[in-house]
């Protein structure tokens, strides 16, 4: 609690004509008798909040701020005239000062231009000063006031005193360095802040220090420190301005109403200048670095729904290719045996088109993304229950090779409806690292393969979590200093191809920005639910996966419903058949492993009697018979008819 000094209410000072009168910056709560109406006092005032700047004015003696940590000050009621407590108390004639204790001081009030102070060294900046007549050497006011500069600060449990001259230092509030004036304790003379984060409002409105590029409805609290349990416990949140993580033993800005957290520099926008190339880049708003007409087909993500996706945005641009390769409504592709047959008003009699909140899944065999809306291609064995191939038109109608494929421009490469030496045809996409069972563009010769998707990604994009700058595609590599940390996932791979602002150092994997679409749905909630960048504005609970009901950091990305202030892994939000058997895994990244496989295949083995199906795993099937490993979160061939099963990658040893 800070000390009012004990002071006269009224005083004569030899350098103004008339009566001070004391004035108390700080003034102790007035507390209602009435603990309920203190509550609902308390909450109005923290809704009806408005920041002032707490201050005195301009010392009329030494010409410096009389700031709120001065507690009090000196005031002329009949004329604009102030003065700090410790200005007001000074004497004509200064004896024995700690910084000229030979002689006596005089107080003077005209001095000739460009006279130094003995002291800092700086140029007098008032025409008020002590000067010695012996040694002929001046003191400016705030020099000669020095020993009396002491403060309480609610940060610290000792007396601080400021410390002479402008200095660069290391502040141990905010952990910056500062040139100015600075504050040090008496007892503990490590610990020094800057004047700047001593003035820090206890409360602000973080929309009024930042030009409204952060906003929050909230007023934000000052904390002087934020412990490394606090953080654990709330999962390690992030810096909602910078994106960086907090320091236990400095100064944050919180909201009491939400988990809104802020370091103190980017509350309050102070930088220094000559420390700008060291700050990392901003999560706020941002300026446009490029012209739309020259990008006319630039790519903007996140695509709009799980019906939306890369492939169809590139064959969208190839018409006149679709249109010389349609025979009409009947194709015979090379991919499947029998014909297929295009639906393009209608979906045929007794088949649903793909809709989570029914919990019907219709994926396509080529990209494996939903088929949400006509048109698409069926066989046409498929009404009788026989086959269950399904493509979508853009899909039936691909290039049959590409050239200068990412990563791997040397060949060319072929588009193949199943890897051939693959069970199941699966095969890991080199560009986005998931497994695929649907077609690839291959090389043969390489063992280089990538899905279909991932074949045709672009140089350049943009996207809502960072907007305005174009993101370049890049592959991070250790070779090449290129270390970058996902913003989406939080996670690093280098090997993994994504995009990059080289002016912000916002990179995003490539899988990230392609396959979470904006707007997604679920069986777990009635509304449509959006892909969330930050943490939801006004969400005062923590948050929980209402999927697989396990808790999870809201700065990685994932999917909310305001109007239910429901929350779930971006991961566990394509489940739609398997969700309540069991949780899926997070493992830092935001996409379901199995996002690009299709399930249900059946097979024969030598062996056993009963039919096999290609299945995700989960610990309700038990364990291999081979392994003896247990089956969650991984690929699997199981028997539909009793508990035999073994894992994908255990079944050469039945296959052979």
């Amino acid at each position: 609690m800070d000390i009012i000094p004990v002071t006269r209410d009224e005083i004569d000072h030899f350098g103004h004509p008339h009566p001070l009168s004391i004035v108390y910056l700080q003034q102790p709560n007035q507390k209602n008798e009435n603990s309920e109406d203190e509550d609902e006092d308390t909450e109005k005032d923290e809704d009806d909040f408005v920041e002032e700047d707490h201050h005195g004015g301009q010392c009329n003696l030494c010409k410096e701020r009389i700031w709120s940590f001065h507690l009090c000050y000196y005031q002329c009621k009949s004329c604009d005239y102030s003065l700090h407590k410790f200005c007001a108390e000074l004497p004509e004639t200064l004896v024995n000062h700690p910084s000229h204790p030979n002689h006596n001081l005089f107080f003077g009030r005209f001095y000739p231009p460009g006279v130094n102070c003995h002291v800092c060294n700086t140029e007098l900046k008032s025409n008020r000063f002590y000067y010695c007549s012996v040694c002929d050497i001046f003191m400016d006011i705030t020099c000669a006031t020095m020993p009396k500069q002491k403060i309480n600060h609610p940060s610290h449990p000792h007396l601080l005193e400021r410390m002479p001259g402008s200095i660069v230092s290391s502040c141990l509030a905010c952990g910056n360095k500062h040139e100015g004036v600075f504050f040090q304790c008496t007892t503990c003379p490590g610990f020094r802040i800057s004047q700047d984060c001593a003035l820090l409002p206890a409360k602000l409105l973080i929309q009024n220090h930042t030009d409204g590029t952060f906003t929050h409805s909230h007023p934000l609290t000052l904390a002087y420190s934020f412990s490394f349990l606090d953080q654990r416990s709330a999962l390690f949140l992030v810096c909602r301005a910078c994106g960086q993580y907090f320091k236990s033993h400095l100064r944050t800005y919180k909201c009491d109403k939400c988990r809104y957290y802020v370091h103190v520099d980017c509350a309050t926008s102070k930088k220094e200048p000559f420390m700008s190339i060291f700050q990392h880049e901003s999560l706020g708003e941002t300026s446009k670095n490029f012209k739309d007409d020259e990008h006319p087909n630039l790519l903007h993500c996140p695509f709009n729904d799980e019906g939306d996706n890369l492939l169809k945005r590139h064959m969208s641009n190839r018409k006149e290719l679709i249109g010389k390769q349609n025979d009409g409504d009947t194709l015979n592709h090379f991919s499947h045996q029998h014909p297929l047959i295009l639906f393009d008003k209608q979906t045929p009699v007794g088949i649903t088109l793909h809709d989570p909140m029914k919990r019907v899944r219709l994926l396509c065999d080529g990209c494996v993304k939903p088929i949400i809306t006509v048109p698409f291609y069926m066989c046409s064995e498929y009404v009788d229950g026989k086959c269950c191939f399904v493509l979508h038109e853009w899909c039936a109608k691909l290039p049959s090779e590409v050239q200068d494929c990412v990563g791997h421009p040397e060949h060319t490469l072929f588009l193949l409806p199943k890897i051939s030496d693959r069970f199941f045809g699966v095969f890991t996409c080199t560009v986005c690292g998931l497994r695929s069972n649907g077609f690839a563009y291959g090389c043969t010769m390489c063992d280089f393969y990538v899905d279909i998707n991932c074949a045709f990604i672009p140089e350049e994009i943009t996207h809502e979590a960072h907007p305005n700058h174009l993101l370049l595609r890049v592959m991070p590599s250790p070779y090449n200093e290129m270390h970058l940390f996902c913003k989406a996932c939080n996670d690093y791979k280098w090997r993994r191809w994504g995009f990059h602002c080289p002016s912000c150092n916002f990179y995003i994997h490539a899988k990230c920005a392609f396959l979470l679409p904006k707007v997604i749905k679920h069986k777990c909630d009635q509304h449509p639910l959006s892909l969330r960048y930050h943490p939801a504005e006004n969400h005062i609970s923590e948050y929980f996966c209402e999927i697989c009901e396990n808790e999870f950091s809201p700065w990685k990305w994932f999917y909310h419903c305001t109007t239910c202030a429901q929350s779930m892994h971006a991961a566990c939000v394509p489940n739609i058949l398997q969700c309540e058997q069991g949780s899926f895994p997070y493992y830092g990244t935001l996409v379901n492993t199995f996002l690009n496989v299709k399930f249900g295949g059946m097979l024969e083995i030598k062996g056993h009697s009963h039919h096999l199906a290609f299945a995700q795993g989960f610990n309700s099937d038990g364990k291999c018979v081979k392994c003896h490993q247990e089956f969650e979160y991984d690929i699997i061939i199981k028997c539909l008819e009793c508990e035999f099963a073994f894992h994908y990658k255990c079944a050469s040893s039945f296959l052979s």
